[in-house]
């Protein structure tokens, strides 16, 4: 059972069907049909709503936007659901809804519930914002009607003044009500559906008794196969309630982080500790897909196109895998073993990511190629890392790339002949691009040709080299190569 707060009510829903998502719910089972259906795929917002959930303190709220189509009913397990039809208060609108009717930031209307919820999410953070984090709240939800500039006008002019809204005011009712409800948590008995154990021995009880289950957390990815292609599953089981799985700890040698951690939730500490990342990291599909997606899900998916299976193969991240009786370290350089097929134990899943921290002699670069700044899947990522010794010569290097191979792939070759050389000389930019230029062998697909790919790497390299020159000798290199 899920057991959760539709605003202000307390429900418990059945999770018999595995394939229900809370676009469905919400439109079907209670007509609340504010929240539209439009790409099913968690691209284009006009499902968005928003979850309000307990910080681990339990002293406050924390307000996030989720795609309702790609949502599983779990991820609503100990939360509030907050849709369009909640925010109006005695037939007065919520002033992010005055906002947008004030700055006529509407046309057909199709998109502006999903705006509205996202920035109604931003709103509750109740601090100004500049024109840089409404981009940023707002890179889910697409506009057909080319109405950008009223609604980022919107959001700009409520933002700065929040004042206190009906959510504000319920607010301690609402952690007192969702902190009892955490603390019924139990695992159901249910033979079928959407699983929920919260326990690593329940977990394994679960998957013994359902072999050919799949595991789900954020579920952006599996969901697609529901809503795109129809499939029915007759059993799913959610990882989301294991407290382990969601566990953040750093050290001086090492940054661990819980499989079952959204991508939101571990941004900070991430981007703390490896600052080259934040291009990416902040590029990685839209704010709501960060708000569900997981790291582990994102790693055990194996998709040749995950951004972040590059990152860890570049930064020798280990794999932590639990069977529900002993633990398996698995290095990230050895998981992808075929298309969507990694080294992961049978019985088992992914636990922890274990990163190495970053020396003050490396050199990390990371990039990302797709068709849209915002909200794509990459052409190509790529992922650089070298370490350097007092000289400025290289010690070792290690590669991480996307969308080149059946796999998440590093290239090996580079990362060999390297060694020894001078980050500086204009031989490594040379001997780089010679080797990456025959690396691979990707695909031609909708998204960039066999040719365009391997050129994208080639220059990536080259891009990498330029960025780690003194500023002062970046232009005449670049002259230097060119002429």
């Amino acid at each position: 059972m899920v057991r959760f707060l539709l605003n202000t009510t307390p429900l418990t829903v059945s999770t018999e069907n595995a394939n229900q998502t809370v676009l469905h719910f919400l439109r079907e089972q209670r007509r609340l049909t504010g929240t539209k259906e439009g790409c099913a795929s968690g691209d284009c917002g006009a499902c968005t709503v928003v979850v309000a959930e307990l910080n681990p303190s339990h002293t406050g709220l924390h307000y996030r936007t989720i795609n309702s189509c790609i949502a599983l009913m779990s991820s609503l397990h100990g939360k509030q659901l907050i849709t369009v039809e909640h925010l109006a208060e005695a037939q007065q609108l919520h002033p992010v809804q005055q906002a947008l009717v004030d700055h006529h930031a509407s046309q057909c209307g199709f998109c502006t519930p999903g705006f509205v919820m996202s920035i109604f999410a931003l709103y509750q953070r109740h601090q100004p914002v500049n024109r840089s984090e409404v981009e940023h709240a707002l890179s889910g939800n697409l506009c057909r009607c080319t109405g950008y500039r009223p609604i980022i006008d919107a959001t700009m002019a409520v933002c700065q003044q929040p004042v206190e809204d009906k959510f504000n005011r319920m607010a301690a009712t609402t952690i007192a009500t969702l902190t009892a409800m955490q603390a019924n948590t139990s695992d159901d008995n249910q033979s079928t559906g959407l699983l929920m154990p919260t326990s690593r021995e329940a977990l394994a009880a679960c998957i013994a008794q359902h072999p050919e289950a799949l595991l789900v957390a954020g579920s952006t990815d599996l969901s697609l196969e529901i809503t795109q292609q129809l499939r029915q599953f007759k059993t799913l089981i959610s990882i989301s309630q294991l407290a382990e799985l969601h566990s953040v700890e750093c050290d001086d040698d090492y940054l661990t982080l819980g499989a079952a951690c959204t991508l939101s939730d571990i941004k900070e500490v991430l981007l703390d500790a490896f600052a080259p990342l934040t291009e990416l990291f902040e590029r990685f599909a839209s704010l709501p897909v960060r708000n569900q997606a997981t790291l582990g899900g994102n790693l055990a998916n194996a998709s040749p196109i995950g951004d972040m299976a590059p990152v860890m193969l570049a930064l020798e991240a280990d794999f932590i895998a639990d069977d529900g009786q002993q633990t398996y370290t698995l290095p990230a350089r050895t998981f992808f073993t075929g298309y969507r097929q990694t080294s992961l134990p049978a019985g088992a899943w992914l636990s922890k990511i274990r990163i190495p921290r970053l020396t003050t002699a490396d050199r990390l670069a990371a990039y990302k190629v797709s068709k849209r700044f915002e909200d794509d899947i990459s052409a190509v990522c790529a992922v650089f890392k070298l370490r350097l010794d007092s000289q400025g010569k290289i010690t070792r290097a290690t590669t991480g790339f996307g969308g080149v191979a059946a796999t998440p792939a590093s290239a090996i070759a580079l990362e060999q002949n390297l060694v020894g050389m001078a980050l500086n000389a204009p031989a490594t930019l040379v001997r780089g691009k010679q080797i990456l230029a025959t690396s691979f062998a990707p695909i031609d697909d909708v998204r960039a040709s066999a040719d365009y790919r391997n050129q994208l790497v080639v220059n990536l390299w080259h891009r990498f080299f330029v960025e780690q020159q003194p500023s002062t000798n970046r232009i005449s290199t670049r002259v230097q190569y060119h002429a």
